[in-house]
């Protein structure tokens, strides 16, 4: 019988672009999953988005000259063709920033506020008297209440894993300008998580998810308490209340709904404005998300009780897959440590389909795991080529050139024939298994065991001898055409991880229909067609030669030993009262010329508010047009002694970062010529 499956995967945060980390985490199990169960014959909606919101978007928006929207604009469409370079099988990849979206949230909000689960009060929060405005959590940092953690994050630890809010923090601080923040009062609407610790209780003792996700959330529920969902800013959904201007819903809790109002889009798109209810309203509905374990708390706990206290039946989630962390050789995958891959590099060189093998077999279904370049050439060249190319290959080759280029009819199979028949049978059943329970470190296993399988046979049954007589000619016909009944099961059982090259041996089958839309239980059961036409095979993987990994490792340990951008190399420790003998202040450049006989240096003209100087910079060296340079506003070292450079008098220092490709200059949007920069 057939069912309805609702799969989600996490909104991936528009506020950078994505890796091979997260991929493990929530995206690749969820896209195996979504196309296994369309195999089924199931009922699938795999739905995923851009989630846009919060103080972090706008903090790095600021930083990099954007608005929040041109900033989420871009990596949403960043990440949006990273899946599509992963052949990732959405069938609606959405954003929260889509008009819809405001009205879903605000919806969810004032079922809550109605009954009764969303109180008003005016509290202290966090204020820095510095820039004369209250701080959100991810502008504080401060010691941990829980551990001690003297960096702890805003709203949770990222040692200890505790979540609390902002005020809960020891000696907190702002973590832009490292000034101590004050107390002071402030209205906020707080959502009543207290109220719903009876019913989770009840509600996640039932569900028979893996111990790691269980029990992370049965301790965010043993100390629920209310718990703040507006903030003072202008970046997010709008409060939908009178007289509340400037308070916004907080990200975390306009981001799950994301889900619904994401297929709510969806159905509008395909001209059925009604068909997400047919999902997320109808109780009999099959709901999986998948999410990497640091968002446990917000899908196991947070958005379950939101959903509780509505009016409308929202579909809650049914199963929770949550992996743990997938590294980088040994490390975190880190852009700002340079400790990542080049995905523009790696896709010149690799496929789409390796990569998605590698993961998948090495997933970190319930241990950390990682991503080593002699890992993945070890998969690639033993397993993909050495096993499940090798197979392919040489069964179709013998195929086309000896059996006239048909799948040739099996008569009087001895029993070795027979045997490695029912084996295959075994072997699509423990593939069907594991991917029922999202494990695809054993689907993986399950589909090179298979081809191990099947080349096994093929050596065992020496076709080249028996195609040499007329007499043994039947049984080199059976050989092949059992072969050919291996591949046939394994692009089935290969087509949730690689489904590329699963399509590629689909059809030199002879298939005309793509394999996608083939059904598992047919396919399993139903024998090949004899006589059916073999097209020319086709080479599926080439060798990962160990000069292109050893080069990868280089260009991984260069990465490592640089200094990260936006971190100094350590040098000698200064006080406070040394840092404020700096006079930074803000500088508009009024005119840029070259100096003669330099390839570098630039002679620049700036305002500083109550007067005009020159500056010497050496920047300039990999610069094409020096003059983009004017009007915009940077930072210089004010109170620097004056210096004779080539003969020109220097009368400050401009504030820039190395680059690969030259220097970088901060520059400003709304200070003044003069102002001071603390």
């Amino acid at each position: 019988m057939h069912r309805k499956v609702l799969i989600t995967s996490a909104l991936p945060y528009a506020n950078g672009p994505l890796h091979f980390g997260h991929i493990a985490g929530a995206y690749l199990p969820g896209d195996c999953f979504a196309r296994f169960e369309r195999l089924k014959g199931n009922d699938v909606l795999y739905i995923c988005g851009s989630d846009e919101y919060g103080i972090a978007i706008t903090l790095s928006a600021e930083m990099a000259g954007r608005t929040p929207k041109e900033h989420v604009d871009m990596f949403h469409e960043i990440n949006k063709n990273f899946f599509k370079q992963l052949n990732f099988s959405f069938d609606h990849f959405s954003r929260t920033t889509w008009p819809g979206h405001v009205k879903t949230t605000q919806e969810f909000f004032k079922d809550l506020l109605a009954n009764g689960y969303i109180e008003e009060k005016v509290t202290e929060q966090l204020y820095s008297e510095r820039d004369n405005k209250f701080l959100a959590d991810r502008y504080v940092t401060g010691t941990c209440p829980k551990c001690g953690f003297a960096e702890a994050r805003g709203d949770e630890c990222q040692k200890c894993g505790a979540s609390y809010e902002a005020t809960d923090l020891i000696n907190p601080r702002s973590k832009l300008t490292g000034s101590p923040l004050v107390r002071k009062p402030t209205k906020h609407w707080f959502l009543r998580f207290d109220l719903f610790k009876d019913k989770l209780t009840d509600w996640i003792s039932k569900k028979p998810w893996k111990s790691n996700v269980v029990n992370f959330a049965k301790g965010y529920i043993d100390e629920l308490k209310p718990r703040a969902i507006t903030r003072d800013m202008e970046w997010g959904i709008p409060l939908p209340l009178p007289g509340t201007e400037g308070k916004v819903l907080y990200v975390w809790f306009d981001a799950p709904i994301g889900y619904i109002s994401a297929t709510q889009e969806w159905a509008q798109l395909h001209n059925k404005p009604d068909a997400w209810k047919d999902y997320w309203l109808d109780p009999k509905t099959y709901h999986v998300q998948f999410i990497g374990k640091d968002n446990i708390p917000f899908h196991a706990v947070f958005f379950p009780a939101m959903i509780m206290g509505q009016n409308s039946p929202y579909k809650i989630v049914d199963d929770l897959p949550a992996n743990e962390f997938y590294n980088l050789e040994g490390r975190q995958f880190s852009k700002s440590d340079n400790w990542t891959i080049d995905l523009e590099r790696f896709f010149k060189q690799f496929t789409a389909d390796q990569i998605r093998y590698a993961i998948a077999s090495n997933a970190p279904e319930s241990q950390d795991s990682e991503f080593t370049w002699k890992d993945f050439q070890s998969r690639c060249n033993s397993e993909l080529l050495g096993k499940y190319g090798n197979l392919v290959n040489r069964t179709l080759v013998f195929a086309y050139n000896n059996c006239e280029r048909k799948i040739p009819e099996l008569k009087h199979l001895h029993e070795q024939d027979q045997q490695f028949l029912d084996q295959i049978q075994k072997l699509a059943k423990d593939a069907e298994e594991a991917f029922s329970n999202f494990r695809l470190r054993k689907a993986s296993q399950v589909i090179m065991e298979l081809a191990q399988l099947g080349n096994v046979y093929f050596d065992a049954k020496k076709p080249w001898i028996a195609n040499r007589s007329a007499l043994t000619h039947q049984d080199m016909f059976n050989t092949i055409g059992c072969c050919i009944e291996c591949l046939k099961i394994l692009a089935l059982i290969s087509f949730p991880i690689i489904p590329e090259t699963a399509e590629k041996v689909w059809k030199m089958l002879g298939f005309p229909m793509p394999l996608a839309q083939a059904k598992w239980d047919e396919v399993v059961i139903t024998a090949l067609e004899t006589g059916q036409v073999l097209p020319e095979p086709q080479i599926l993987f080439t060798r990962v030669e160990d000069d292109v990994i050893q080069d990868e490792i280089e260009k991984l340990k260069k990465m490592k030993s640089a200094p990260a951008p936006g971190k100094a190399v350590s040098k000698e420790q200064i006080s406070i009262d040394d840092v404020r003998k700096v006079d930074l202040r803000v500088a508009k450049i009024l005119h840029v010329e070259r100096v003669p006989k330099s390839k570098k240096m630039l002679k620049l003209t700036v305002d500083l508010g109550t007067e005009q100087r020159t500056i010497l910079s050496g920047i300039g060296e990999k610069m094409d047009d020096v003059t983009l340079l004017v009007g915009k506003h940077v930072a210089v070292v004010a109170n620097l002694k004056p210096a004779v450079l080539m003969g020109i008098e220097s009368q400050g220092m401009i504030l820039s970062a190395e680059t690969d490709e030259g220097f970088e200059l901060p520059h400003f949007y709304k200070a003044k010529s003069g102002a001071e920069i603390l």
